[in-house]
């Protein structure tokens, strides 16, 4: 289904043209003249543009040039009654996909849309894979990670419902978009949506879309998230932040295959593959009541858990050397090394922000050196490697998530140190259970053979 923008100035070949598009399954927006075609080229986003030529006041080819100073990306089939050589030529030009001559035939119009749809969309696809190459590609070869892809692998080729779990910056939606990939849907959009970024009263517009005057501000038709992902993948991360009436909406829609926009009083039927994410305890927040169960058990179908980078130490070179080169290349740098100092360093990193932060850092250290990357740089870009090293505390940084980790962590380093890390006395002093004090070891990954062996 595509959306037109008709414009022409005779009333009667609007409601012909228009009729013909909505018996073939398509969307039309009519108007009839050059001024307001472009107000609404610039509102709303559309398919295909069909205008006449000739027409009172600006005419057809005056439009296009308009629509492509705006900064509008939208294919455009002319038609005239009074067409020239010279006319055809200039539309050419301007970048027109096709000129048709009237009196129309409705068959040739339906098959010149759909080339010009499937043109616009391998030109997408085509400025897509430019900007995703070599941005998206999951690095890694530890034990941990060969299992996740081999998972990875198995579920893309399915239908089935894909939740992943993880801590932030662990690379959920580099994951998800690996699963759209490899999926029978590879050639269909990805779309996402970070449902905690929305705020609640917005949420329901931004998945479904809403119609013209369906609230205060809605000035033109939007298009929601589960139709731009027609026939694709769309990818819902902090799942576990949804609001609660979202909940059961949604859960609607994985049982129907049906949306209706805000303001809309009929069903629109989506073919969608929905992945999940989030960083939250998605059963326990079920268990609690905060979280839908029955939504729970509609998406929690296949589970797939991505370890936090403090796992996956064997990893942090490849990564290392990966991000260099994209961000190298992004910049027009020359290369710089890394020396085996820093990367040991690197790799004695607990990383609380995981995949995330490493990138970030690489970035800085890139613009501190000169010719390498060496221990003094690492030191100086990341102040709390030299503290965790010693065993000591060091002041944090980031989200207040990130901060209450870090002190945590910060803590457990400290009071292991003052009781020449001893389990036992540390637990009592910190009021856990012995059992308890591993697990908080191990989440944080403070690793008590390395400290016990300096």
């Amino acid at each position: 289904m595509a959306h037109l923008l008709i414009v022409d100035d005779d009333a009667n070949t609007l409601a012909s043209l228009s009729r013909a598009f909505r018996l073939s399954g398509h969307e039309a927006t009519v108007c009839d003249n050059a001024a307001r075609a472009l107000e609404l080229a610039r509102a709303e986003q559309f398919d295909v543009l069909l205008s006449d030529v000739v027409m009172p006041g600006k005419d057809g080819l005056s439009l296009m040039e308009d629509i492509r100073a705006a900064g509008v990306a939208i294919p455009v089939i002319m038609i005239s009654g009074q067409a020239t050589v010279e006319m055809a030529v200039r539309a050419t030009r301007l970048g027109a996909v096709d000129f048709l001559e009237k009196p129309l035939s409705t068959e040739k119009l339906l098959l010149t849309v759909d080339n010009a749809l499937k043109l616009n969309r391998l030109e997408r696809e085509n400025r897509e894979l430019r900007r995703r190459v070599g941005s998206h590609e999951i690095v890694g070869s530890s034990p941990v990670m060969s299992a996740l892809l081999r998972q990875l692998d198995r579920v893309a080729a399915s239908e089935t419902r894909v939740c992943i779990l993880g801590e932030t910056g662990t690379g959920k939606e580099l994951v998800a978009r690996a699963i759209h990939e490899r999926s029978a849907r590879a050639q269909g959009p990805f779309v996402t949506l970070n449902c905690a970024a929305v705020p609640a009263e917005l949420i329901e517009s931004e998945l479904f879309g809403h119609e013209k005057g369906a609230f205060t501000g809605a000035a033109t038709r939007h298009q929601g998230k589960f139709e731009q992902a027609h026939q694709g993948t769309l990818f819902l991360d902090e799942i576990g932040d949804m609001p609660h009436v979202m909940q059961a909406k949604l859960l609607r829609v994985l049982q129907e295959g049906e949306i209706e926009r805000v303001g809309g009083d009929r069903p629109v039927r989506v073919n969608v593959r929905v992945v999940v994410a989030t960083h939250r305890n998605l059963d326990e927040l079920a268990r609690n009541g905060q979280f839908r169960q029955d939504l729970y058990h509609r998406i929690y179908v296949f589970p797939l858990t991505l370890p936090p980078l403090r796992e996956r130490a064997g990893d942090i070179a490849p990564l290392l050397e990966h991000f260099a080169r994209q961000i190298q290349e992004q910049n027009g740098w020359k290369p710089k090394p890394f020396t085996p100092e820093a990367v040991t360093l690197l790799e004695r990193y607990s990383w609380p922000g995981n995949v995330r932060e490493l990138r970030n850092v690489v970035e800085r250290l890139l613009l501190l050196a000169d010719r390498e990357v060496g221990a003094g740089e690492v030191q100086l870009s990341l102040p709390r490697i030299e503290a965790e090293a010693n065993g000591e505390m060091a002041p944090a940084s980031g989200p207040l998530s990130a901060r209450v980790d870090a002190f945590e962590r910060d803590t457990l380093l400290a009071e292991l140190k003052r009781n020449q890390f001893r389990m036992a006395d540390t637990a009592r002093a910190l009021g856990l259970e012995r059992s308890h004090l591993y697990k908080k070891c191990q989440q944080h990954g403070i690793d008590l053979r390395v400290l016990r062996g300096r």
